[in-house]
């Protein structure tokens, strides 16, 4: 029996789906970025199902299914862990002429789920009827190396050079010929032999050597400090091949976006102090999307190993025996040094770089902990993630650490993205400073001064209220510090 291919226009329909569980869940993210209007029907459901509903992202109810709750739908997904429950939805569906998907019950379907590859408004879905899910994500990830990046955007500037044409010109043969030589370009490239390889060994010894997300890995990944076009090519194939996407909540919209629409992308993000999830769910969460078949990204903001908790999550991969990567990204001290046009080392007045957070800038390095003589502590760079929106404590500590008062300083806030702020003040005026947008970030030393005067202002810098210079995408004077 032979399959339709169709691409339905879901947005604003109603779709019932039962079952809240780990299989519900893995279908959520591909029906919510359709625009359709989801309720889910279970006795329990898992966090992340939760939290969508507190959203108000989909209507979850709390209670058993009945048959009633068919009424009115477009389509009907059953995904419970009881085959005679997915078995009466079917039925029920059938009976009322909606369109039903029983998940992996390939009698009681009466469509599935394809594997998708996007570029833009261009979709490529593939489908085994169900035979063989795993292999048609094989086979999409082949696909997806193969099309150019851009296919997208230029999809779309061709669709409204159509539009144009059809409008302005008459329908004849000239029109036809002419739309067809429009849409003329090299799509594969010219040493990929064919357009899709042979099911042979060859074929799958390529997809298992294929550097970017494979099932049953989990890859940390580093998101860069928010600019998407500071990600490394690697972490863009991740992002964009991944199953499942469990990313913090610094990681922007603009990065999210890049994953596929067949990815389920779920916030397990813990800001300012707000916890919604612990970072023993986030382990778990990895270890059992894993297991379940699924290539795993757990993106992070700057780089994965910077105050990133990446130890006790590898150290849980490693204890469930759950293989995983590590893929390094730009980390937000380095975004924030090319923001204010400063190197971090110097040969001339910065010979090492110290990394802390706010809490622990508070009691380390200083006249305890390091014990090298007062000029030396001068000589380094120091980055401070997360130093906070009161800094009158860390500018004490460090004043009676023997930090001269006039030591140079910028916090860097939102850095890499838009809306970045440069607020350049001293030492003595640190602590008096207006707080700054978060996220922010704190560098201190003579090598801000020395690196920003090789640069030329070439605008004169508003004065905050407090005496401190702010800067949004300028060089820095060296009289700013003097």
């Amino acid at each position: 029996m032979s399959l339709l291919p169709i691409f339905l226009k879901l947005d604003g329909r109603r779709c019932l789906l039962v079952g809240a569980g780990t299989i519900a869940l893995d279908k959520i993210g591909s029906l919510l970025k359709t625009g359709l209007r989801l309720r889910v029907i279970a006795p329990d459901a898992r966090p992340e199902i939760r939290q969508l509903a507190a959203e108000g992202k989909l209507e979850w109810i709390d209670r058993r299914f009945e048959l009633s709750d068919l009424d009115g739908n477009f389509l009907v997904i059953a995904a419970t862990d009881s085959p005679a429950v997915n078995a009466a939805v079917y039925r029920g569906s059938v009976e009322l002429g909606i369109l039903c998907n029983s998940v992996d019950d390939i009698p009681n379907c009466d469509f599935f789920f394809g594997s998708m590859v996007s570029r833009g408004d261009l979709q490529i879905a593939i489908s085994t009827a169900g035979e063989s899910p795993a292999f048609a994500q094989l086979l999409r990830r082949e696909i997806d190396k193969l099309l150019p990046e851009d296919l997208g955007p230029w999809l779309q500037n061709l669709g409204q050079l159509r539009r144009e044409i059809l409008k302005t010109l008459p329908r004849n043969e000239d029109r036809k010929l002419l739309l067809h030589q429009l849409a003329q370009r090299p799509v594969f490239p010219s040493n990929s032999h064919a357009a899709i390889p042979g099911l042979s060994e060859g074929f799958l010894q390529e997809v298992e050597e294929d550097p970017r997300a494979s099932a049953q890995t989990v890859y940390l990944v580093g998101a860069g400090p928010g600019d998407p076009d500071l990600l490394t090519v690697k972490a863009l194939r991740l992002i964009q091949t991944a199953g499942v996407v469990l990313h913090d909540d610094l990681v922007p919209q603009a990065i999210l976006e890049l994953a596929s629409p067949s990815a389920e992308v779920l916030n397990v993000g813990k800001r300012c102090g707000s916890k919604t999830i612990t970072q023993d769910e986030i382990n778990q969460l990895m270890i059992e999307h894993a297991r379940l078949n699924r290539s795993v990204v757990r993106l992070k903001s700057g780089d994965p190993l910077i105050f990133g908790r990446a130890a006790e999550e590898m150290a849980a991969l490693a204890e469930a025996g759950v293989p995983f990567q590590i893929v390094p990204g730009i980390t937000a001290a380095f975004a924030a040094a090319a923001a204010v046009g400063c190197s971090l080392t110097s040969r001339n007045s910065a010979s090492n770089v110290i990394f802390s957070t706010g809490h622990h800038a508070q009691s380390q390095p200083d006249s305890r902990s390091w014990c090298a003589p007062l000029p030396q502590r001068e000589e380094a760079t120091r980055v401070v993630y997360m130093p906070g929106r009161d800094l009158s404590l860390l500018a004490q500590q460090w004043l009676d650490e023997g930090l001269p008062s006039d030591f140079p300083c910028a916090v860097v806030s939102r850095v890499a993205q838009p809306g970045q702020q440069v607020r350049c003040t001293t030492l003595a005026a640190l602590g008096d400073a207006e707080p700054t947008l978060a996220p922010s970030l704190l560098i201190a030393g003579w090598a801000l001064r020395e690196s920003s005067a090789a640069f030329l202002c070439l605008a004169k810098i508003p004065s905050g209220r407090n005496g401190d210079s702010i800067l949004s995408g300028k060089s820095i004077p060296e009289e700013i510090f003097d």
